[in-house]
């Protein structure tokens, strides 16, 4: 009885088959503008046959300085592209990975159940109602330096200063106002567009005019150890899976705008 139990195992075991080890999920380094979009992207990516991805998503500028101190991401996707040129340049970013991959826009956003006309655009900004007006930290978040040169050129920036409240990207910007911590924030067109927020928000389109353009770059980082499935990653953002969604997010691609 116990050989017959034992061959019994035997064949059971030479049927089986071992399901196959996780594959590793890629480590990108992403704006904070880019939350949704790539949210969406990646899981288009992973499902198509790539490899899964964990996104670590902030101001480009603190991503930059962590690629720069040695983090482990595979890829570097900023909402400026001055960030990835100068890592590129110090050997830290490949170079022939650089690319474009996006402009971005910007948009004064309010919740829905705001009183104030956000359709005036950055005059709303001067109602007596607006205590503070949120935007991301120009030091460091791209977005919140186009911010700060859209109140420039609107001659508008000084007088706001005491009202002005920054979050460390832009996404934590829109949470300010969300929250009810803010009256009115500028934020991403990305960020507004997204489901989520759309239902709880109205928002204004800040003309381009305003800000120099927000154009956004892409590359692998040098000490990458999955360098093939990260260029996959970029080739699929600009690629024609990825673009559509980026244009529903309401960035400028590659090729059709400014």
């Amino acid at each position: 009885m116990t050989r017959l139990v034992a061959l019994a195992c035997v064949v059971l075991l030479a049927g089986y088959a071992a399901p196959a080890p996780a594959q590793p999920a890629l480590l990108v380094a992403a704006a904070a503008d880019l939350r949704y979009a790539f949210e969406e992207i990646g899981a288009a990516f992973h499902s198509r046959g790539g490899v899964p991805i964990t996104f670590s998503f902030g101001s480009s500028g603190q991503l930059a300085f962590q690629v720069e101190h040695g983090a482990p991401f595979d890829a570097f996707f900023s909402a400026n592209e001055a960030f990835v040129h100068r890592l590129a340049e110090r050997g830290l970013v490949v170079p022939d990975t650089v690319q474009l991959y996006a402009l971005g826009r910007i948009v004064l956003w309010v919740r829905r159940e705001s009183g104030l006309p956000v359709e005036r655009g950055l005059n709303v900004l001067t109602d007596p109602r607006v205590r503070y007006v949120a935007l991301a930290n120009p030091q460091h978040a791209p977005y919140g330096e186009a911010a700060r040169q859209a109140l420039l050129r609107s001659r508008l920036y000084e007088r706001l200063r005491p009202k002005l409240v920054y979050g460390e990207n832009v996404n934590q910007t829109l949470q300010l106002v969300q929250s009810g911590n803010a009256d009115v924030g500028i934020v991403a067109l990305s960020l507004a567009l997204a489901p989520p927020v759309s239902r709880g928000g109205r928002f204004w389109l800040v003309p381009q005019r305003l800000h120099e353009p927000i154009r956004q770059a892409a590359g692998v980082v040098t000490r990458s150890v999955r360098p093939r499935e990260a260029r996959a990653f970029l080739a699929f953002v600009n690629g024609p899976e990825g673009r559509p969604v980026m244009r529903r997010y309401g960035f400028v691609l590659p090729g059709e705008g400014p």
